[in-house]
Formats: C-alpha cells, sequence, structure tokens
C-alpha cells in the first residue's frame, strides 16, 4: 500500500453539490418584481409547463419535495391502512416513508445484480403468492437507483393482470431515458425530487407526473389543503400544504434549461472515473441497462477488498481526510430499524451492494482534475 497522496486542498469536494446555471437569479428577480412571493404564481406554471415540455408528461404538478410527491400519488390511487404496497429495498427511506404515512403494509423486493433496481421475477412471485392468498397489493413501488431507469414494461407485463398501479420513484433519474422515451412514461405516475443534492435543484422540490388528467388534479387539489373553487374556505377532503412555492419553482426554470447539459456531464464523470479506475483489481462500476440511457446521478462502484486491498469504508475515511465527501450504497431498508418488522423478498443483492459499494464523488462543477485527484488517492489504497 503506498503512502503517497495527492496534495490535500482546502475546499471540500462534495458529493453531488448543487449547480447553478446562472439564469435562476433573473427568474427569481422577476417573481419579487412581480410580488408573486405566495405559494403560487407565474414562474410555478412556467416551471411545470417547461418540465412537461422536456419530459413529454401530459399533465404535472409541482410539489414541496419528492416524498410527498409520493404521498400524493398513493393517496390518490386509493393505498389506505393495511394495503400491501411492494417496494424497492435498495433505496433512500424518502421513496417508502409515504406508505407509512398512509399506515400501508410494505413489503420490499430485493435488487437484481443486472441493473441493481427491483428484481422482476421476485416481484412476480411476490405477487402470485399474495393474490393466491387473496391478497391483491395496492401499488408497486419501484426505485430508478442512482438515475438507472426500472423496466417498467416487464413490470407492467407483471403488474397488469392484476390491475395493481405502478408509482415510479424516478427522483434520482430525471433526464435518464427508458427506451425511446423520459424515465417515468408506462408508470402510472411517476414522482421526481429537486433536493439540494440531485442533477437539477429548486434546493427543495419535487414533481409528480402522469398523463392521467383526473390523477394529477386531484394530486394538485390535495396539495393545496384540498380547497374548494368557491369563495369561502369550503373543504371536503383533508389535504396537505405540499404545493411548491412560487420562488423555488423561479430557481427550477433555470435548472431545467441546463438539464441535458447536466446528464452528459454526469455521464461524462462516470467515464473519467472508468478511464482512471477502470483497470484496477476488484473495481467494478454500476452496470448500465441496455434498454435505457443511464443519468449516472452518482458515479458508483463496488469493491472487492480481498482483490483490491482495501475496504469501502477505508476509501471513504481515506478520501474523507482528504477533505473529500463519498459516501456508501445505500443501506437495505430492510436491514434498518424502522422497517425491522417489514417482511423482505430476497435481500441478499442489496446488502452485498451496500457491502461492497461506495458513491463517488459526482458533481457537475467537477473539473477532470479533481477526477483524477480522488483517483490517486483510491489507487493508494492498492494493494
Amino acid at each position: 500500500m503506498s503512502s503517497t497522496l495527492p496534495e490535500k486542498k482546502s475546499d471540500r469536494i462534495f458529493l453531488s453539490a448543487p449547480h447553478m446555471s446562472g439564469n435562476e437569479i433573473d427568474y427569481v428577480r422577476q417573481a419579487f418584481e412581480s410580488n408573486y412571493i405566495a405559494p403560487v404564481g407565474p414562474q410555478l406554471n412556467q416551471f411545470e409547463a417547461k418540465f412537461r415540455e422536456i419530459t413529454g408528461f401530459e399533465h404535472c404538478v409541482a410539489v414541496a419535495n419528492g416524498t410527498c410527491a409520493i404521498h400524493l400519488a398513493l393517496r390518490t390511487l386509493g393505498v389506505q391502512q393495511d394495503d400491501i404496497v411492494l417496494a424497492s429495498t435498495l433505496t433512500f427511506i424518502g421513496s417508502v416513508a409515504a406508505a407509512t404515512y398512509q399506515k400501508a403494509e410494505l413489503v420490499f423486493i430485493d435488487s437484481e445484480r443486472e441493473t441493481w433496481n427491483m428484481d422482476p421475477n421476485l416481484l412476480e412471485q411476490e405477487i402470485k403468492s399474495l393474490v393466491a392468498a387473496g391478497k391483491r397489493p395496492a401499488a408497486v413501488l419501484p426505485t430508478d437507483i442512482y438515475g438507472q431507469p426500472c423496466d417498467l414494461d416487464v413490470f407492467r407485463d407483471i403488474c397488469d393482470p392484476y390491475d395493481i398501479p405502478i408509482i415510479s420513484d424516478s427522483a434520482e433519474s430525471l433526464g435518464a431515458s427508458y427506451k425511446d422515451r423520459h424515465v417515468g412514461h408506462r408508470a402510472k405516475v411517476a414522482t421526481f425530487s429537486f433536493n439540494g443534492n440531485k442533477i437539477i435543484t429548486t434546493s427543495g422540490g419535487g414533481m409528480i407526473a402522469s398523463d392521467d388528467q383526473k390523477l394529477i388534479e386531484h394530486c394538485k387539489y390535495l396539495s393545496t389543503q384540498a380547497r374548494e373553487p368557491v369563495l369561502h374556505y369550503e373543504h371536503k377532503e383533508v389535504g396537505y400544504n405540499y404545493r411548491m412555492s412560487n420562488l423555488l419553482a423561479a430557481v427550477g426554470i433555470g435548472q431545467l434549461e441546463v438539464l441535458k447539459d447536466r446528464v452528459n456531464k454526469k455521464r461524462e464523470i462516470t467515464q473519467m472515473y472508468q478511464n482512471f479506475l477502470g483497470d484496477l483489481p476488484g473495481i467494478q462500476f454500476m452496470p448500465e441497462a441496455s434498454y435505457g440511457r443511464c443519468n449516472r446521478w452518482l458515479t458508483v462502484i463496488q469493491i472487492d477488498s480481498k482483490k483490491f486491498g482495501a475496504t469501502p469504508l477505508e476509501v471513504i475515511a481515506a478520501l474523507e481526510a482528504q477533505n473529500i465527501e463519498s459516501r456508501p450504497v445505500w443501506n437495505p431498508l430492510h436491514k434498518t430499524k424502522a422497517f425491522a418488522n417489514s417482511r423482505v423478498v430476497g435481500g441478499e443483492v442489496a446488502e452485498s451492494l451496500y457491502r461492497d459499494g461506495i458513491c463517488l464523488p459526482s458533481g457537475t462543477i467537477m473539473e477532470e482534475e479533481d477526477i483524477q485527484r480522488i483517483s490517486e488517492i483510491i489507487k493508494t489504497l492498492k494493494a
């Protein structure tokens, strides 16, 4: 193991820092000048229209974050107490937390090694088993992990005979494509996140998208406290204060303008890492599914510590010592205390991806010299 490290920099390299285009401030200024500081306004309408144009969805509604986007989708699809929701176990908790808000029963499905997404074979086995027992799942909630599109046609083939809706958690995959369309198409509804570390950001924020107009209208209605369109305050349902702020939408307009550039840069970053690290023994990169184009939100590697000579945690520690942020792959949710009582189908693949995986810094403000420096630090740990 080499002891020579590249010179330490004082500026921290974050995992995926926000990257402004420069135009965002103009749209925010327009919102201030028009005094549309309240939750809705022209910039919110413009942001949603731009999102529809870029993604090809017929309808969408911008909300406060990706978690409440999933919550609204579940609520609108009628998921309620004791219903069963089948979800990816290899994902962020925000993907499934909303199911607990509805007091649904979560059953976690393992990943497949080829794509790291929900294993369709295990999903089919579980659905058949539940249906045979008289328990039709209320929804299937797969995650496009790290920007990798799920194979929704296969999922539809499995779910459609039982009339089970699919909610695509596409929080990490904005700008990616599935076959010849933007990710999320073919699901009943897709949800997206604009959190600070996502490929584009509105600081916080999310989007619900679908070609089902009535579904989106109901989501929008619920997101604004389910207020009836009358002069006085009238409510037939209890809703939520989930609508996106007009000011945040103004930021989003400027971000959507550079989405294509951000996806291209993310993919270039992965390619640069592959160029620097691809020949090292014991290191493998997250695969890319043949049916789509991953946005490579994060560059993710697996380390076989016996072949490489260092464990993933040792690599993370070495990078942190140089003021560089990296993280393990998502801890499978069935292994967390919050879901200790939830059932999992399989689990071994997701557990191995967590055990061996590292998310490398992938911010689009990074330069090639940053990636080379990170790679050189990793190389010093090789046996």
